[in-house]
């Protein structure tokens, strides 16, 4: 046999293309996926950012129900954490909302005497939610009032 011959008995020729993958094509999959992830990154974030958001609003409208119920009884606001309800440990100020992103600081009631009893309460935005800045901070007051400081308009805060 020729050295021909037996290489050709060996290895058997290869019709059409080799196995794997080109250059070129795994370029276009690399360029795809880095397209699909610059777009849904972004967007998954605005999300998480939102749903803390959202944490934070449910919290001050749940301590500003509280501060209702307690004028309903007292006749007056308070910023006793106790007299507003909350009795598990670490009810001192500020508190701590969600899973850490906001913490609401002591709500901000006049002394007695001033003419109309009236309450602010504000969350501020932190750890990795304090680079949310449309948001920064979210307010609700005793006449029903929600402002938010940040770049982000009413809605955007708020969700209304």
């Amino acid at each position: 046999m020729t050295p021909e011959h037996r290489m050709s008995a060996v290895q058997p020729h290869r019709r059409g293309r080799p196995g794997g993958f080109s250059l070129i094509e795994l370029i276009i999959v690399m360029l795809v996926a880095s397209i699909l992830a610059a777009i849904a990154i972004p967007l998954y974030l605005n999300q998480v950012r939102e749903s803390h958001r959202t944490d934070a609003r449910s919290a001050l409208l749940d301590l500003a129900g509280r501060e209702e119920r307690y004028f309903a009884t007292q006749n007056a606001y308070t910023n006793d954490s106790t007299a507003l309800g909350y009795t598990t440990a670490g009810d001192t100020w500020p508190q701590t909302v969600g899973s850490g992103f906001y913490q609401i600081a002591q709500p901000t009631v006049p002394a007695p005497g001033i003419p109309a009893p009236s309450y602010s309460i504000t969350a501020t935005a932190v750890g990795t939610q304090a680079n949310d800045t449309a948001c920064a901070t979210l307010t609700v007051t005793s006449t029903g009032q929600q402002t938010s400081t940040g770049t982000g308009s009413f809605s955007t805060c708020w969700g209304q």
